[in-house]
């Protein structure tokens, strides 16, 4: 299994950026894609998921309102388009794979099985 994260950059304060997490290797249909962010000397924390479906979605209180998670099952790739960022959303943002087969948590990093190799998000003042 592969996830390929794309899109970061560095953006000044209010503007958006919109990443990209191509996935590839197995059958995604049972997996939900979360987009998890590190800041340094913090832990990962999670931003946003979304069942492959795009049935269900999940938000951090800290980015609701202003990000949005979306899917496209024909490209295999989940979307975190980005607006009104702020310094503080300054990270490296990694996309990752869990499966929804039974029930657990979306907000955890532990749950999820598959990682992508981070992007960096930088946001000036």
């Amino acid at each position: 299994v592969q996830l390929q994260a794309s899109g970061g950059g560095l953006v000044q304060t209010g503007g958006s950026l919109a990443l990209s997490c191509a996935a590839s290797g197995r059958t995604f249909s049972s997996y939900a894609l979360g987009w998890f962010r590190q800041a340094p000397g913090k832990e990962r924390q999670f931003v946003a998921a979304i069942t492959w479906s795009g049935s269900s979605t999940y938000y951090a209180d800290s980015v609701e309102g202003r990000f949005t998670i979306s899917s496209d099952s024909a490209k295999n790739t989940v979307y975190l388009q980005m607006n009104s960022l702020k310094p503080e959303d300054t990270a490296v943002y990694y996309c990752a794979a869990k499966f929804i087969g039974r029930p657990s948590s979306y907000f955890r990093s532990a749950e999820y099985r598959y990682w992508g190799q981070g992007t960096q998000v930088t946001v000036s003042s």
